[in-house]
């Protein structure tokens, strides 16, 4: 999530394999000379951890350091074309498919504000913008509503990190492959450090609960004369 103030990044560790399910951090941070940028990725595990190592390589033997944080990202893109190249052809053999997702985000020390970019599988990428406070891969669709309706540019950074985490509740509850641990990466603008947390099951069982108690009676409020009509007519029908 990107707001006015910073960046807020949530992410899973839960990873599916078959019948085999692991706990693996899918959110990295690197703390360059140039300024502070983390990696969140989703996809084929083998293709994302052969990616971060390519990157991580080429990261670390650099002669200069980033001033610009889409220079990262095109760096990254460059990892996930050479890994599709080698590996693209026997995973499409094996009837697999090439998957790899990231969402890059920080600010380096030419960067006018923190960035926060998504990079498909092709290896070309997207920035957000006001009219897009957020980015999101993975299992998408359960999360998603609440973000549309709830998260602004100009929302404070505890506010988008309330929102991000009953996002990732709603999806942990619908998705059987989605859950705890929860790692959140945050920054705050024009500091170049970050911050991280990681959070277990019962750091947010209350949060879960309030909210579905929450949902509850704010529909139980909801005016419903508009379903008059039809309920009327239910009355109406007799039992035989």
């Amino acid at each position: 999530m990107n707001v006015d103030e910073g960046i807020v990044g949530i992410a899973d560790t839960l990873v599916t394999s078959g019948r085999e399910c692991i706990t693996l951090r899918k959110a990295s941070v690197y703390r360059t000379d140039g300024g502070p940028m983390f990696v969140m990725t989703s996809g084929l595990r083998s293709v994302r951890d052969k990616t971060l190592t390519y990157f991580e390589e080429a990261l670390h033997t650099r002669e200069h350091p980033f001033d610009r944080l889409y220079e990262a990202v095109n760096l990254l893109a460059k990892q996930i074309r050479r890994v599709s190249d080698e590996d693209r052809e026997a995973l499409a053999v094996g009837k697999i498919h090439f998957n790899i997702h990231a969402i890059v985000g920080g600010q380096m020390l030419r960067d006018s504000t923190h960035k926060l970019y998504m990079v498909y599988p092709e290896g070309n990428w997207v920035d957000t913008g006001p009219g897009t406070p957020y980015q999101m891969i993975g299992a998408t669709g359960y999360g998603k509503p609440i973000l549309d309706r709830a998260l602004k540019v100009s929302d404070s950074m505890r506010h988008a990190f309330k929102v991000g985490c009953l996002s990732f509740d709603s999806t942990r509850i619908s998705a059987a492959d989605v859950g705890f641990p929860l790692d959140a990466v945050l920054y705050k603008k024009d500091t170049f450090e970050m911050v991280e947390q990681r959070y277990a099951e019962r750091d947010l069982a209350q949060l879960s609960i309030d909210w579905q108690n929450r949902i509850r009676l704010a529909l139980a409020d909801v005016p419903s004369g508009w379903a008059d009509p039809l309920f009327k007519k239910l009355d109406d029908v007799k039992p035989r």
